[in-house]
């Protein structure tokens, strides 16, 4: 809504939620401590809010003088009832078509965003259709049109994403709601970028993007771990697989895993509803996507605690990296919420970094209190958020690496190594360092997908 703001200042834009907690935060005098931390969007915000970007509790309102509503909630994975651990909960999509069908005046296109199973539009329809026509409190008619527009962004570089799409996808039954939808983007994307579908492809579109996407990276670290045992480096694969113009380079990087609010989320939906549908061999096939990624975080939680004679239990280990990828605050479905849970579970001292993710976000992730006391040999394990790399290491037996923010590439290991219990290690989840520069540091290093380093250090 901000780069749309931002590249329509003709436009209006209101963005309005119930949390009214959130809603002072995006109003905030203090641009850098906007909720959601993206590069480039503190820039965008400040040029248009006020102007023609506003944030707001007045939901009613919002909505009657709106002639356009994009709906942009949360679709999680139920978590119980019918489909549990795999369909999606759409009950805040149907809460907020509900809310639109009420306070909305005159004819609205309702634009989904939210990334819905495929078919959802109907009971939007459903909602909006049983208000259309003539209320008790106003003599004019309501009526609706409904689109599918899915968002095609990586958190990241949403920013860029959304100024120099790829494509933009808008799908729906009446093409004068489709034009209008079109017209906006039109201010800055060219036409032919502009895709139209019906709305049951669009929808779908959107699942099979992330599925395919997420595929590569279970497929990937598939292929590091082969190449651990091997002595095969999994980048030089990746280079000379990436070269095939029929395969492409992008999203072959080994790694702890994909995470974020999408991809799991998005396959497991798509399994749902594969089964549902009877198709049990492809539900199957999507379902080994998300059980090679689970996998992939347990085996590299193993390694630690197999490369530290075999325990971890009142040993401190230093995890450089709590969001899901770099450059954003976001930790929904990250992969070091599971291999941390993983490491409590064998008893050990997690003193944890990340540059944008805030302590509390991480006491709700790993459904753990911090804990400034070590637990020795007790084993039950503990945690405490560091404000430093340096901090974190301090008499660390090892440094996990498990986002591959930037300032991780250059660690003066030499200094850092002085700080840590010897022998230390670092496993580097991300293949980020340098590994002449640990290895002449002192340090013992395993570093995912490279059989060549890893064997020299003993970890096959």
């Amino acid at each position: 809504m901000a780069v749309i703001a931002d590249r329509c200042p003709q436009i209006q834009v209101t963005v309005v939620d119930l949390n009214a907690d959130r809603i002072a935060a995006w109003n905030s005098s203090d641009l850098s401590r906007l909720p959601v931390y993206e590069p480039g969007l503190d820039a965008v915000v400040g040029r248009c809010r006020g102007r023609n970007l506003f944030f707001s509790t007045e939901v009613e309102r919002g909505i009657a003088e709106a002639d356009m509503v994009f709906l942009s909630v949360n679709t999680p994975t139920k978590t119980k009832g019918l489909g549990a651990g795999q369909a999606s909960d759409l009950r805040w999509v149907e809460a907020s078509a509900r809310s639109v069908a009420a306070y909305a005046q005159g004819h609205t296109i309702v634009v989904e965003k939210s990334t819905l199973p495929v078919r959802t539009a109907a009971a939007v329809q459903a909602i909006l259709q049983a208000a259309q026509g003539k209320t008790a409190a106003s003599d004019e008619s309501k009526s609706f049109s409904v689109l599918s527009n899915p968002e095609f962004l990586a958190e990241g570089t949403a920013v860029a994403d959304l100024e120099r799409p790829d494509r933009v996808l808008i799908g729906g039954e009446d093409s004068a709601a489709i034009e209008a939808l079109a017209s906006i983007y039109a201010h800055w994307v060219p036409d032919e970028r502009i895709l139209r579908t019906n709305l049951w492809s669009s929808e779908l579109s959107k699942l099979t993007a992330n599925a395919f996407l997420a595929q590569r990276i279970s497929s990937i670290n598939s292929i590091a771990a082969f190449c651990e045992s091997t002595g095969a480096d999994v980048r030089e694969v990746a280079r000379a697989i990436g070269m095939d113009s029929r395969i492409g380079p992008k999203f072959l990087q080994a790694g702890p895993g994909f995470g974020g609010s999408c991809f799991q989320k998005d396959i497991l939906n798509l399994v749902y509803l594969c089964r549902h549908y009877g198709l049990d061999e492809v539900a199957a096939y999507w379902q080994s996507v998300v059980d090679l990624n689970t996998w992939q975080q347990h085996r590299i939680a193993r390694l630690v605690v197999n490369n530290l004679f075999g325990t971890v239990t009142g040993k401190r280990l230093a995890v450089l990296g709590f969001a899901f990828k770099a450059d954003t605050n976001d930790t929904r479905e990250a992969p070091a919420i599971r291999i941390c849970r993983d490491l409590l579970e064998e008893g050990a001292e997690l003193a944890i970094y990340d540059p944008k993710v805030a302590p509390d976000q991480m006491v709700r992730d790993l459904g753990l209190a911090a804990s400034s006391a070590g637990p020795g040999l007790s084993g039950e394990g503990c945690w405490q958020a560091s404000a430093s790399v340096a901090e974190a290491v301090q008499g660390a037996d090892a440094a996990l690496i498990l986002t591959e923010w930037q300032a991780f590439r250059a660690l003066p290991w030499p200094q850092l190594a002085q700080q840590m219990r010897q022998p230390a290690w670092v496993f580097d989840a991300r293949a980020v360092v340098d590994p002449e520069v640990v290895r002449s540091a002192g340090l013992r290093l395993w570093r995912v997908g490279d059989g060549s380093v890893n064997q020299r250090t003993g970890n096959g």
